[in-house]
This record gives C-alpha cells, sequence and structure tokens, in this order.
C-alpha cells in the first residue's frame, strides 16, 4: 500500500532556463545556487545526505559519489514563470499559449467592472509587490473602504483590503465574481485575495490568503482520483487546482505548520498521495528580496525533513520539487524562469538523473507508483499472473 509525498519547495529554481531572457530576467538566475553563495553557505545536512547537491552547485552542500536518493533537475516546457504554469505542468498540464499578464495595470473595461463588482473604485491598479503597496495605499484604503488592486509579471488579478475595514466573507465574494469575470481575452489564471491587519506603517498580511484559480483541464490528480488514488492536498495546491482530483485539503499559515500537516497526515495515511506546497520561500523571501531570511527558510526546512524522512515505510516514496524560481539576490520582485529540482527518494534507486524534460515528470512518477502497481494487483487478484 504505498504512500508517496510530493513537496514543492516554492520557487527554489536552480539556475537560469536558456529562455529565460525573453521572460525578463537578467543573466545568472539561480535561486537556490545564490543565496547559498552570498551567505556564505547553506547548512543542509539531510538534504545534503540525500545527494541534493547534485542539482546544482549550493554552497556548503557539496555532491555525493553515490547519493541515495534520485537526484536531477527538471526543464519546463510551458510557456511562463508562475505558480499555475508549473504546477499545471507537474500534473500533465503543458501551457503552450501564455496567460495575460498586465505590466501597466488593468484596462478601463476591468477597472469599470470591478468596481461594479465593489460598489467602489479600487485604489493602485499597478505592478507592485504586495507589502509594499498595502504599506503605501492602506491608510487611504482604511479611509475609505476602497480596495487595493495590483498586478505583479505573472498573471495574477490580485486584491488586498484590510480584515477590519472587509471582512473576509465580502473579500473573497468580490474576488470569486472578479473570477467568474476575467474570461477570453483576459483569462487571467488567478485572482489572489490578500488581507492584511495593522496599523499604518505596521502592517502584514494574514494566512488568510485565497486564491481563485482558472479551472485546469484534465489532468494526472484526475486520473490518479478515478483510479481510487487519494490525493492529500496541504497549502494552496486545492486552489490551483480548483479541487480536481482532491480527496481532502489543509489550509497552513506557513512553511512549519504546512510541514506539521505533511507528518500528521503520514501519521494517520494507509495509502495514497500527500501533495504539499511550501509557499513560504517565495512570498516571504523570494519576491521580498530577502537572501538571509531565504536561506535560514531553507535550513529550517531541512530540519523539519527529518520528521517526514522518520515516518517513509518501506515501499513509500519521496518527491522534492520546484514549481519556477524567484531569486532574491536578482533585481526587481518576480519570479525568475529556472530549471527546478528534482529529488525522489525511497521509491526508486539512487541516481544522478540529469536534466529531464518536463517538470510533468512529477506526474509520470506518481501515476508509475500508482496505476501500474494498481493494474498489477488487479491481475494478481484474477489469478492471471
Amino acid at each position: 500500500m504505498a504512500r508517496m509525498v510530493t513537496l514543492v519547495l516554492d520557487s527554489a529554481g536552480v539556475g537560469a532556463l536558456p529562455d529565460a531572457g525573453a521572460y525578463g530576467d537578467v543573466a545568472g538566475a539561480n535561486t537556490l545556487g545564490n543565496v547559498a553563495e552570498h551567505v556564505g553557505g547553506l547548512r543542509l545536512p539531510r538534504l545534503g545526505g540525500l545527494g541534493f547537491g547534485e542539482v546544482t552547485a549550493i554552497r556548503g552542500v557539496p555532491p555525493l559519489d553515490e547519493p541515495p536518493a534520485a537526484v536531477g533537475r527538471l526543464r519546463e516546457r510551458s510557456r511562463g514563470k508562475d505558480t499555475i504554469t508549473g504546477h499545471w505542468e507537474m500534473a500533465g498540464i503543458v501551457t503552450e499559449i501564455p496567460f495575460p499578464t498586465y505590466p501597466n495595470g488593468f484596462p478601463p473595461e476591468i477597472v469599470e467592472r470591478f468596481t461594479e463588482i465593489v460598489g467602489k473604485s479600487p485604489l493602485g491598479n499597478k505592478t507592485a509587490s504586495g507589502t509594499e503597496i498595502i504599506a503605501e495605499l492602506g491608510p487611504e484604503h482604511e479611509r475609505t473602504g476602497r480596495p487595493i488592486l495590483y498586478t505583479s509579471a505573472d498573471s495574477v488579478f490580485q486584491v488586498a483590503a484590510h480584515e477590519d475595514v472587509v471582512p473576509l466573507a465580502t473579500l473573497y465574494a468580490w474576488c470569486e465574481r472578479a473570477r467568474a469575470m476575467l474570461v477570453l481575452p483576459h483569462n487571467l489564471n488567478r485572482v489572489i485575495a490578500r488581507p492584511f491587519v495593522g496599523t499604518p506603517g505596521n502592517y502584514v498580511r494574514t494566512p488568510n490568503r485565497r486564491d481563485f484559480a482558472i479551472e485546469p483541464p484534465p489532468s494526472v490528480l484526475d486520473r490518479l482520483a478515478a483510479a481510487g488514488i487519494a490525493i492529500h492536498a496541504v497549502g494552496k495546491i486545492c486552489d490551483i487546482y480548483c479541487g480536481h482530483g482532491i480527496a481532502s485539503s489543509v489550509r497552513v499559515a506557513d512553511n512549519d505548520d504546512a510541514m506539521t500537516q505533511t507528518v500528521r497526515l503520514l501519521d494517520s495515511l494507509e495509502h495514497g498521495v500527500v501533495f504539499t506546497n511550501l509557499n513560504d520561500f517565495d512570498s516571504k523571501y523570494g519576491h521580498r528580496r530577502d537572501v538571509r531570511g531565504y536561506a535560514e527558510a531553507l535550513e529550517r526546512f531541512d530540519q523539519r525533513l527529518g520528521e517526514l524522512l522518520d515516518r517513509l515505510r518501506p515501499g513509500d516514496g519521496l518527491i522534492l520539487t520546484a514549481d519556477h524560481g524567484c531569486d532574491p539576490t536578482a533585481p526587481g520582485s518576480d519570479h525568475t524562469r529556472e530549471f527546478v529540482p528534482y529529488m525522489e527518494v525511497g521509491s526508486v534507486p539512487g541516481a544522478r538523473v540529469g536534466t529531464l524534460e518536463g517538470l510533468d515528470h512529477v506526474g509520470s512518477r506518481l501515476t508509475s507508483v500508482f496505476l501500474t502497481k494498481k493494474v498489477t494487483d488487479v491481475v494478481r487478484s484474477t489469478g492471471l499472473a
């Protein structure tokens, strides 16, 4: 009765893809490699002991002669460098036409329709860092009740509101209606509710973020669910796939909470998939260009990883990967288009796998573990093997 855990270290890229310049990146992006170099090396004994030093040059994490895990990197085939595009490709959905972006803010027809939804015109309507724009416009938002609307280099429509000014239920309803209106040609891949609290000069975003993603086409998750394989989502995974193929979901406050929930699921789960997103790397450290914070988060994750590894039984597997890069040493606050790490332990022999084409290798491995095994078990149960 196999159990597979897939951990997505959100934004943990391992080197610029050849076409990164076409996505506005400067040369040399390498999220993990550059973070390690800028802090004088990382202490990652558990990851390093599995062979994680093979994914790229990581100061403090040398490669091993014989890694006990299968380790390498994945080359994204989709067009984009965002959360939806990366996660969808993991599940076998390759995005050939990129989602629209709005570097100059949203056009009047979108703003007018959103104003009709809210009853007040939004503030902002520009590309911005989430923490910076609430610091800039939060006081006016509190005075007027007008929501803060902003975007980024990604295909996102983000709405920020103070929880004491706009109740969460109201903010979620606004975003749900915005999701329904944003259809072709404005087919954005995510509408994101960004609640915050605090006072001017001391605003902080809360864990009550909610993502309203575009509906995905059929994916590996649907195939697994149809075959009776339960997929348990931790973090924003359920939002990313609009619940398709997901048997259960738990929201989390941060990476630490996500690891706690993942371990709890393993303690109770006899069979199936735990699919976890660790979002802090991206939202708290990558976008904010906090190199030291990114490094410390990696080291905290490495400590928590030991609890998970201790719970893996014979036949279980762990896949560790990422959805894109967000190099905190790069200028600006956008994602970076990078290769992503791939490490699988428990379900395959240790090996250097080099560069593999497509993040959908993740979905392929899950189908290999569960669907192939399921067919074999059925054959054996009928006495045909």
